[in-house]
């Protein structure tokens, strides 16, 4: 959803929100409402109010039931770190965590999923052939693979039924 819920925003500051504006001059009544409108912007020492029962109501309940080991854990460290260093360590700790589980969830998929004769599916993994120069030990560079039949097997030869 917009930020202004789909209504056109409209600059509450009026024509003296420029310096230059104000600058050619105002009447008295712009300047009493340019002095009430700075104290307003000033925040009180309770704001931000933080309302559960409004972000309750704002988030889904399935993201509430992910996020709270973390919210948990650092609403215990906040105030040993700080508000703003501990949500910082939470929100990478969070994505360090999903980047681990992605990494664990491909190494699993890669290790029993490979593309073999038993099966069609799977990611097939070819190793290319190493580069190896004139000069260099194992040059030229010979196949393990002996004959035509080798190259085609998908581990074929090594299955042990």
């Amino acid at each position: 959803m917009a930020q202004t819920a789909g209504v056109k925003p409209m600059a509450i500051a009026g024509r003296v929100a420029s310096e230059r504006e104000r600058c050619l001059g105002m009447t008295d009544v712009e300047r009493a409402w340019r002095k009430q409108w700075l104290k307003d912007q000033v925040l009180s020492a309770n704001e931000p109010v933080h309302v559960e029962e409004y972000w309750k109501e704002r988030t889904n309940p399935i993201r509430r039931f992910y996020r709270k080991p973390l919210d948990v854990l650092f609403a215990k460290l906040t105030p040993v770190l700080g508000a703003e260093r501990a949500s910082i360590c939470r929100y990478l700790t969070g994505k360090f965590a999903l980047i681990g589980f992605a990494a664990v969830c491909a190494r699993y998929y890669f290790m029993y999923n490979g593309n073999d004769w038993t099966k069609k599916g799977g990611w097939r993994t070819i190793r290319t052939k190493p580069m190896v120069l004139p000069g260099q030990p194992g040059f030229p560079y010979k196949s393990e693979r002996c004959i035509d039949a080798d190259y085609a097997d998908r581990g074929f030869k090594k299955a042990t039924i």
